[in-house]
């Protein structure tokens, strides 16, 4: 995974692990990776991800299993969405109005665009 320098890495492997939560490639009530693997996967010192997971745990988004790991809570998904949508109505959103009034967007073009990407990337089997 590429980093930014816009974010602390921990948050963003903690964004990592709600798309994977998201896009159901890890499975609620199912154990995630454990902090090695992930770390080694990530490129990263495990205290990194130990920080990640500490993070999704104080919000319930994953759990520890005393001897077993971390799994995605039961509510993992929902709990993710409302986390990354606060997150974004907070601090993406205005920047993105901004950019759409300094460079004449309409909403009807982002609209279409919205409907374009979603009918690529995510093809209704």
């Amino acid at each position: 995974m590429e980093f930014n320098d816009q974010q602390a890495i921990y948050l963003q492997i903690a964004d990592y692990i709600c798309e994977k939560i998201l896009l159901e490639q890890w499975a609620v009530e199912e154990r995630i990776p454990s902090v090695r693997d992930l770390a080694a996967t990530m490129e990263v010192n495990p205290n990194t991800v130990v920080r990640s997971y500490d993070f999704l745990q104080q919000r319930d988004i994953i759990y520890n299993k005393r001897g077993l790991g971390y799994f995605a809570s039961a509510d993992a998904i929902t709990k993710v969405r409302v986390y990354r949508k606060e997150r974004f109505l907070e601090t993406e959103l205005p920047d993105f109005f901004r950019t759409l009034y300094l460079l004449d967007i309409t909403l009807e073009e982002i609209q279409e665009r919205y409907q374009n990407f979603v009918a690529e990337t995510y093809p209704t089997p």
